[in-house]
């Protein structure tokens, strides 16, 4: 068996090369062609550089406290609300479609996908919010999870040693928002589909909760896009695929991008930061100021041997929270 296992490995990277090859767009990023790791390694016997890279993120620390960071509504009184780890496997599983779709390599994108909300802090949107705010108020410095999650796998992880993780995933990972555009198409899939997910599964929860009822949703974009959240998520991957596929690139088309854009201002309008959400707002906010402003004045209080400056320590230590253990330590 050793013998036949060493004959398998020793096959498995000209294997992958040689199917890659056939069946991968021109477009694509070749799993044996990475721009590398900082740290240079051997290669694994049975996995590509990019599964490794899944692997590595799947089994940290910070991927199994995405459990308990809220997507949108904090502490919910159920068990079916999303979670900041449910959104990245709804985030993963939706990418992966559209990358074999496209005939794109799903190993980076699912890695990419897998870690792109890795250095989200608690209470979603609201928490990054309050923890913006403070840090720059006490230290002149922004705060923005997209930077943050390429912090936790570049410097946090492991114990100071981070992932090592290839350069595609690392930059898939840090532009998945903000102003850049990501270096690889796999990198576009995910920041596309990462709003694709979200937008649809904070609607369902949004329904669940009673802050909205069916016949709130606007009715022109649901016309187009479908009355359910699987019927819409199925038509914008049917769109993102058909469109990209043409255009050579990750596109929407106008008509179901602008439909897509239109749903998420409706969110934000009246759930993000609508009054039902005011409340639970300036609790999530509290305590985010509380605890960052107590641990600046208390520097003592933060676990030992952690890498930085004090504004770095601390918001390494916030944005690592989970919601409850935020609530706990409030």
């Amino acid at each position: 068996m050793p013998e036949l296992a060493g004959r398998i490995a020793d096959a498995f990277a000209a294997r992958i090369r040689e199917q890659e090859e056939s069946s991968l767009s021109p477009l694509a990023v070749r799993s044996y062609e990475s721009r590398g790791r900082r740290v240079e390694e051997d290669e694994c016997g049975l996995r590509t550089p990019f599964q490794r890279d899944r692997d590595r993120i799947v089994h940290s620390k910070s991927f199994r406290r995405l459990k308990h960071k809220t997507q949108v509504f904090i502490d919910p009184k159920g068990d079916h609300y999303r979670t900041r780890l449910t959104h990245t496997l709804e985030t993963a599983g939706i990418s992966r479609t559209v990358a074999r779709a496209l005939r794109l390599n799903e190993d980076l994108t699912e890695a990419i996908a897998v870690g792109h909300d890795l250095g989200h802090p608690p209470f979603g949107h609201t928490g990054e919010e309050a923890l913006d705010e403070v840090l720059f108020e006490r230290f002149g410095r922004r705060f923005r999870h997209n930077e943050q999650s390429l912090r936790v796998v570049e410097v946090l992880e492991r114990d100071g040693r981070g992932l090592n993780l290839t350069e595609e995933v690392r930059d898939g990972i840090l532009q998945h928002t903000g102003a850049g555009d990501p270096a690889t198409l796999e990198g576009k899939i995910v920041r596309l589909v990462d709003r694709v997910a979200y937008i649809n599964h904070d609607i369902d929860d949004a329904l669940r909760a009673g802050i909205l009822s069916p016949g709130d949703l606007p009715r022109e974009d649901l016309e187009l896009l479908g009355p359910t959240g699987a019927r819409r998520i199925d038509r914008l991957v049917h769109d993102i695929v058909e469109t990209s596929a043409e255009a050579g690139d990750i596109v929407q088309s106008e008509e179901i991008g602008r439909a897509m854009l239109n749903l998420r201002a409706f969110m934000f309008e009246r759930v993000y930061l609508g009054p039902a959400a005011h409340e639970p707002r300036e609790t999530a906010t509290a305590t985010v100021r509380r605890i960052f402003e107590h641990l600046v004045e208390h520097p003592s209080d933060l676990p030992a041997g952690r890498p930085g400056d004090l504004s770095e320590q601390v918001t390494d230590y916030v944005a690592g929270m989970t919601d409850r253990f935020a609530l706990a330590w409030h």
